[in-house]
């Protein structure tokens, strides 16, 4: 009981500092911020968030340089559940890459995302 409940409680929560919920990616992208899918290119076909730039996690070490020169960039990265954004988002920062948010829970956790269809 008492781990269903803090499941509950915590359901809806980021665990991290650098985590985003769907309301701040909106607003950090008004400023400027770049927003990076890291699924795979059949996901991203199925659908993604507008604008976003393609970059699957399996990837970033070989074309991170190309696709995202500038390393003083605010970059927002996301997947379905969160856990491929969370290893996008600490292969960023090794590269260099400090200004780098992921979205909490990734889009499957939002019901109401609008997604672009290809």
């Amino acid at each position: 009981m008492i781990h269903k409940l803090r499941y509950l409680l915590n359901r809806n929560r980021c665990c991290m500092q650098t985590e985003i919920t769907l309301q701040q990616l909106k607003k950090l992208v008004e400023q400027g911020a770049v927003l990076v899918d890291v699924r795979s290119p059949q996901e991203f076909e199925e659908g993604h968030l507008e604008n976003a730039i393609l970059l699957p996690e399996y990837e970033i070490k070989e074309n991170v340089k190309q696709i995202l020169p500038n390393q003083e960039q605010m970059i927002i990265v996301y997947c379905s559940t969160g856990h491929r954004g969370q290893k996008a988002q600490q292969i960023l920062n090794q590269y260099g890459y400090q200004k780098v948010y992921n979205l909490c829970k990734g889009l499957e956790n939002y019901d109401s995302i609008d997604m672009v269809k290809r």
